[in-house]
């Protein structure tokens, strides 16, 4: 873990070093009619649902994989065999989609799979090695990291996204930090490019996002506490 997030660091000051220094070759210096305010309002839903399925991710495991002993094939892992890469694979789409020029989504996609396809498969022989059976009747039910449309209609959601607010007190910190970070380099942005009335314009879109997310969140917490009761009253 610790090597992990240390790769992690290296390559995010790599980007943030370019990024800083050369501005003009990664920032937006114009606005393509109105497509690009809906552009960093869908940005800004891929972080928000990023940080969903991450945090319904790394809690349901905290709580079900009985300390690596079981293999979890329900909740987000239901969808998905990799739901936490799913959500950090979101975040950072967003990310991208929100701040920089829309060339900069290939080169992320192609750093994404780079780092993390070694991660994936390197995880699924330790899998298979302990679950050798089950493991991989659940990888041919389950795909690795992009969820299935027909999966995601015809389950509830409450299934596959189960949502504590005791999970997300636990990454506020990180989720905050994000989003404030991405918010500021994006107002910087609208308002030296378009003015201070274009930023305070897009920035209702935006808060009324961050609005739909909390009751999103709350809605999505009391799903999941009506279902654990239900489960709990069964057993």
């Amino acid at each position: 873990m610790k090597k992990r997030l240390k790769i992690n660091g290296i390559i995010m000051a790599c980007a943030a070093i370019l990024v800083v220094f050369f501005p003009s070759i990664f920032f937006r210096n114009n606005i393509s009619g109105g497509i690009e305010e809906y552009v960093e309002i869908l940005g800004f839903s891929c972080i928000l649902l990023g940080q969903i399925i991450r945090v319904s991710a790394r809690g349901y495991k905290a709580e079900h994989s009985c300390e690596s002993q079981a293999l979890i094939q329900d909740g987000p892992y239901q969808i998905v065999r990799n739901p936490m890469y799913l959500g950090i694979f979101l975040i950072g789409l967003g990310v991208v989609l929100a701040v920089f020029k829309w060339w900069a989504v290939v080169i992320f996609i192609a750093v994404f799979i780079i780092r993390y396809i070694k991660l994936i498969y390197k995880e699924e022989k330790k899998l298979l090695a302990v679950f050798p059976e089950s493991y991989k009747d659940y990888c041919r039910k389950v795909p690795r990291i992009l969820p299935s449309l027909f999966t995601i209609i015809k389950l509830d959601i409450s299934e596959y996204l189960p949502i504590k607010i005791s999970w997300f007190k636990k990454e506020i910190g990180s989720i905050l930090a994000l989003l404030l970070l991405t918010l500021l380099v994006e107002s910087w942005e609208d308002i030296t490019r378009e003015g201070f009335g274009f930023y305070i314009r897009q920035s209702s879109w935006l808060f009324l996002t961050f609005v739909l997310f909390v009751i999103f969140i709350i809605l999505l917490s009391n799903w999941t506490t009506k279902r654990d009761g239900k489960a709990a009253g069964k057993s």
